[in-house]
């Protein structure tokens, strides 16, 4: 073979070399390229169920934007067994109501402004492209991750931890507490520290079910570090039904005065002023729908009892507390605090507290929680102390501070 011809045959090859380098190089390039136009479809998709159209937007002092929207076009209608359900006026409250030593009422930030949506709207805090985006996958945004089961009993699951006061009946129809909001700070985006009431039926089944509401800070949901009102449900155990707030269809809204999801002002403060959240849910005798009121008399709406499959008939166990996660069990123990930070030893104005804790019964009645069983899964991270007097009933003291404790571990 002569050198020129041996030159043509290398000088072919090179040139090869370099169209499929540069044909691949495209290719990636375009596989990639409709990765994220299908990625940016799926997120205004989702985007474009969440938000739903409004008649006024409201900008809050903390950032969210909250859309007041009309009431039938919230989400819960999407619902295929709510089309051209009209929403049903508040029931009767429960029997046995007793409002006395509330320190304070608490607000929601967006409000300070004073603006405020109309009748026949909800105020709903629009989703943003970047609450998606911190999420593990638009799918699952806005419910919690497969296997986070709240009861001891059922999961299993070690990254979670509670402090709680609990009771448990063969029938109990709602509960009551009255709830100290901080600010704890919570050491990684994908962890939160919530205090909250579940109302549970189910409990050794496969199909758990609950309903949640209370306060929690959580920057993966919310981006940021503020404690925020929330509702969450599932009737199977957290795998694929439910959400927190309003992000898919169930709750059912019918006050224009709260938004799920928006921030609480004021806070408690060390040694300092002392402020609550007064929860209540109920199940209407009448209709069998669980209600939700928040502060003093707003009833916020409901959630259908189609929803459920244990809670259609009544819930076997309330709890009331607090909870963490704790994604750096592998590591040690996250810092992550819940309650005020500080440990239930430690009392008024430095301890977060529930107080003025009740369940209703059968009858539509209230009554005291004085069969509170407490516990705590590492009391050496986050305690519990129970109590009760003439002003605040039935009540605990609970929380601490993770790893910033050094028998933490």
């Amino acid at each position: 073979m002569g050198n020129s011809e041996y030159c043509s045959q290398f000088l072919f090859f090179v040139v090869f070399l370099l169209v499929l380098t540069v044909t691949l190089v495209v290719s990636e390039e375009a596989q990639a390229n409709d990765t994220f136009l299908l990625n940016l479809k799926r997120l205004r998709s989702k985007l474009g169920r969440i938000n739903k159209p409004s008649i006024k937007e409201i900008q809050s002092p903390d950032g969210d934007l909250i859309d007041c929207v009309p009431l039938y076009l919230q989400p819960a209608f999407d619902h295929p067994m709510l089309k051209g359900h009209k929403p049903l006026r508040a029931p009767k409250r429960p029997k046995g109501l007793n409002s006395t030593g509330v320190i304070g009422e608490t607000f929601q930030t967006w409000t300070i402004s004073g603006e405020s949506c109309s009748d026949g709207t909800i105020p709903i805090r629009r989703t943003k492209e970047e609450d998606l985006l911190r999420a593990s996958s638009i799918k699952k945004y806005g419910r919690k991750p497969k296997g986070r089961i709240m009861s001891r009993d059922i999961s299993g699951i070690s990254n979670h931890e509670h402090a709680i006061g609990y009771i448990t009946r063969k029938e109990v129809y709602g509960a009551k507490a009255s709830i100290n909001v901080w600010a704890p700070k919570v050491a990684a985006p994908s962890e939160f520290s919530l205090s909250q009431i579940w109302i549970m039926s189910g409990l050794f089944s496969n199909d758990l079910n609950t309903i949640e509401a209370g306060w929690q800070v959580s920057p993966e949901l919310y981006g940021d570090h503020c404690p925020r009102f929330f509702i969450y449900w599932t009737s199977d155990a957290y795998r694929e039904t439910g959400c927190y707030n309003l992000l898919c269809s169930g709750f059912i809204q019918i006050d224009n005065r709260i938004a799920m999801g928006a921030s609480i002002s004021p806070l408690s403060t060390m040694n300092g002023g002392q402020f609550d959240i007064n929860i209540m849910i109920w199940k209407d005798p009448k209709h069998g729908h669980w209600w939700l009121e928040f502060g003093k008399g707003l009833i916020v709406g409901y959630w259908p009892s189609f929803l459920f499959s244990h809670l259609t008939n009544h819930a076997s166990m309330v709890q009331f507390g607090g909870e963490i996660v704790n994604t750096q069990a592998s590591d040690g123990h996250t810092s992550t605090q819940m309650g005020s930070g500080h440990f239930a030893g430690e009392g008024f104005r430095r301890a977060a507290y529930f107080r003025n804790l009740e369940a209703v019964d059968w009858d539509n009645n209230l009554f005291p929680a004085s069969k509170l069983q407490i516990f705590a899964d590492r009391p050496q991270c986050y305690d519990i102390r129970k109590g009760r007097n003439a002003v605040w009933g039935n009540y605990f003291y609970y929380g601490g501070s993770g790893s910033r404790n050094i028998k933490c571990t």
